[in-house]
C-alpha cells in the first residue's frame, strides 16, 4: 500500500518519462479543452481504475466513480447531487456519445447491500454507505429470494443487478432518455472482475452479461 513519499516517487517518474513522452498530447488538450467521447461510470474501488483496465490516454474518458457504481434515478429535490451533475456534465457539456456503467466483482457496496450489515449505523460507522447503497433495494429482493444473503453467487448476483438498475436509473434523467432514442447517446452496462481478467459487456435484449474476447 503506497504512503505519500511512495506516490511522490511516482510522480517523479511520471515527470522524467510520462510526462515528456505525451507532451504533445497534454499540449493539445490545454488548448483545445477536453472532448471525451464516452463517460464511464464506475466504482471507487482502488483495484478497478478504468482508465488502466482500458489503456487509455489522459482526456479519453470522463469517469466518475463512486461505492459500487450507482446512479440515482433523476429528481430535483435540493441537495447535492453529485453523480447527477457529473452526467448532465459529461452528456450536455460535453456531449460524450456512450455512457459505460461498470460494475465489478467483490464489490464491498453490493456486499453491504446484500447483507445489510451496515443498516441502522450512524454515520462515520457506515451510515453514510448504507444510505447510498439503499439505492440498490429494488434488486434486492430477487437477488435474495434465488440466491440468498451470502455467498459469491449472491453477491455476483447483486453486482450484475446493480449494472442493469443504474442503467434503468439513467434513463430516468430526460436528456439521457431522448439522447438515447434520438441516436445521439449509447448507453452500455459492464463488468469487470480482477479474479478472472475479463471484461463482459451487457447484451440487453438477453440480459447476459457477455466475456469480449
Amino acid at each position: 500500500m503506497p504512503e505519500f513519499a511512495e506516490l511522490l516517487e511516482g510522480y517523479k517518474r511520471f515527470r522524467q518519462d510520462v510526462y515528456p513522452a505525451k507532451r504533445a498530447r497534454f499540449d493539445e488538450l490545454v488548448a483545445d479543452g477536453q472532448h471525451p467521447k464516452l463517460m464511464i461510470i464506475g466504482c471507487s474501488d482502488s483495484r478497478v481504475d478504468p482508465a488502466q483496465i482500458f489503456d487509455v490516454d489522459p482526456g479519453d474518458i470522463f469517469v466518475v466513480r463512486n461505492v459500487a457504481a450507482l446512479v440515482p434515478p433523476f429528481e430535483t429535490a435540493p441537495g447535492h447531487h453529485g453523480v447527477s451533475a457529473a452526467v448532465e456534465f459529461a452528456v450536455q457539456m460535453l456531449e460524450v456519445k456512450q455512457i459505460v456503467v461498470m460494475g465489478h466483482g467483490m464489490c464491498g457496496g453490493c456486499k453491504a447491500a446484500l447483507t445489510g450489515d451496515l443498516d441502522g449505523e450512524n454515520p462515520g460507522a457506515g451510515g453514510f454507505i448504507a444510505d447510498w447503497i439503499r439505492l440498490l433495494d429494488p434488486v434486492r429482493q430477487p437477488v435474495v429470494h434465488e440466491h440468498g444473503t451470502t455467498g459469491r453467487d449472491a453477491e455476483r448476483a447483486m453486482e450484475l443487478a446493480a449494472v442493469k438498475l443504474s442503467l434503468e436509473n439513467l434513463r430516468t434523467f430526460p436528456w439521457v432518455r431522448e439522447k438515447e432514442q434520438s441516436g445521439e447517446l449509447k448507453l452500455r452496462g459492464a463488468f469487470f472482475a480482477i479474479t478472472e481478467g475479463v471484461l463482459k459487456v451487457l447484451d440487453e435484449a438477453s440480459g447476459e452479461f457477455l466475456p469480449e474476447e
